[in-house]
């Protein structure tokens, strides 16, 4: 999984349109004439080739959008453009994927983070700090319709604090589901020692699916 950097405060903000429809209709034009060269350094394992150019052509949509490039779990890979469950990108997200062309082989589509089949087996690299998802626990607390939890990892005492922050989130995301995650978990804590009565991501996920099948039905 590669994520590609946010938007920092003092980078020049691109002008983008307006209109959610039409900018998603330039973002695909201007995709179809990228692909075959961010396929190529993808093959290569070269991601950073094309990072400034898909950076640019996502910002152009709106600055406040997020993206990734993945293993897909169809396709070979995966493009994830989201707003991070922010009302006022939703417009854009929507056109972008109600535009995107069907998956094939190579290329899937999605507008939020897509759960992975396994988190545990997912291992992100933070500079000397490699941090695997499977050495994560979490407090679940139930309330009605929605979870609170508590997040550890031993290595997140050693992150800055931004850092903290995305890798307390992004383990809850690709265990869940952006949307999912967004629609059900309420309060988000990092716990600075392992709590008592701790359990997996994959029971945190079962958790969760069961809660919203049961507040669906």
């Amino acid at each position: 999984m590669k994520w590609f950097r946010r938007r920092k405060a003092e980078d020049a903000v691109p002008a983008h349109l307006p209109n959610a429809e039409e900018a998603a209709l330039r973002f695909w034009e201007r995709w179809f004439e990228l692909v075959p060269v961010v396929s190529a350094a993808l093959g290569d394992g070269e991601p950073h080739r094309v990072e400034d150019e898909l950076q640019e052509l996502v910002r152009a949509m709106h600055p406040d959008l997020v993206f990734s490039l993945e293993q897909g779990h169809m396709a070979m890979y995966a493009l994830v453009i989201t707003g991070q469950e922010d009302p006022r990108l939703r417009p854009y997200t929507d056109a972008w994927i109600n535009a995107a062309p069907p998956a094939d082989m190579v290329w899937e589509f999605h507008d939020s983070v897509p759960p992975v089949p396994d988190p545990t087996e997912v291992v992100v690299n933070l500079g000397e700090v490699k941090m695997r998802l499977g050495d994560y626990r979490v407090v679940a607390q139930v309330d009605g319709d929605v979870v609170d939890v508590a997040v550890y990892h031993p290595a997140l005492a050693e992150l800055s604090d931004r850092q903290r922050q995305t890798m307390t989130f992004l383990p809850l995301d690709v265990t869940l589901g952006e949307r999912l995650a967004g629609e059900r978990l309420r309060r988000v804590e990092t716990a600075q020692l392992e709590p008592e009565g701790t359990i997996s991501l994959l029971e945190l996920r079962s958790l969760v699916r069961t809660l919203a099948q049961v507040a669906d039905d």
